[in-house]
């Protein structure tokens, strides 16, 4: 493993990041739609339902589906150096695939982990407040598990596809449902048995699980449960993600 090759490919990750003033302008909408239309849309009809304050109930899922989406497409970037020829000045060097996958893979990781960052601190300006804010020292370390969780699922999506409109077409079966599927809008007390089934293993259940823990002290799954989940999935992915990159053809 060339460590110096893993470093270079982050700090070009979060150089390309930083650059794109639009992107990252653009990657807030979302987040801010859903916390100003539903949390404050929604939230009296929540208050009077006895669930309490609904802008604190879906906050920490709002952090969770900025990373989701932040690291999942992630893998674009993958398809777009395979297109132009970027990847095949980056394959043919003298190092080991798997420095360059995990240096990929820890700066997309690294990007989705600010971004969740960003919502966090807009959370908190329109009016959400943690329990404790020694409780988003241990939020954030499960922030940046989540970011290489997903990060790690977009590189090995986009290590088998070549075109744009593929990843699209899997993103598209694959992002909304984990995300809207997740507890992030709803209590997964109470849903149906089905649902209930989906919710469990959807990995972003345990994300935003053990984000509201040690957010708002309200978790479905138990914590142990949440951390071991994330850290398992999370060897795996980046197993499978390495093993799908080092297939790439030139």
């Amino acid at each position: 493993m060339n460590v110096s090759t893993i470093y270079i490919l982050w700090l070009r990750q979060l150089k390309r990041y930083t650059r794109s003033r639009s992107r990252l302008i653009g990657s807030l909408g979302q987040p801010i739609l859903f916390l100003v239309a539903l949390g404050f849309g929604f939230g009296p009809i929540y208050q009077k339902a006895g669930g309490g304050n609904y802008l604190s109930f879906i906050a920490p899922g709002i952090v969770a589906q900025g990373i989701l989406f932040t690291a999942i497409f992630s893998g674009i970037e993958l398809i777009w150096d395979r297109q132009f020829g970027f990847l095949k000045e980056t394959l043919v060097a003298p190092v080991p695939r798997l420095s360059i996958m995990l240096g990929r893979t820890l700066g997309g990781a690294t990007i989705a982990f600010l971004q969740g960052i960003f919502i966090l601190l807009l959370s908190i300006l329109f009016g959400f407040r943690p329990v404790s804010f020694i409780g988003l020292i241990p939020t954030l370390v499960l922030m940046l598990l989540t970011a290489l969780l997903f990060t790690s699922v977009g590189t090995a999506i986009a290590s088998t596809l070549e075109d744009f409109q593929g990843f699209q077409l899997i993103m598209n079966f694959l992002v909304m449902p984990l995300f809207f599927l997740s507890g992030a809008l709803f209590p997964l007390q109470g849903i149906p048995p089905l649902l209930k089934v989906i919710a469990s293993i959807d990995p972003l259940s345990y994300a935003i699980d053990s984000f509201r823990y040690f957010m708002i002290g309200s978790s479905h799954f138990s914590i142990a449960t949440d951390i071991g989940v994330l850290a398992i999935l999370t060897m795996i992915t980046i197993g499978i993600g390495s093993y799908l990159f080092s297939k790439i053809q030139l």
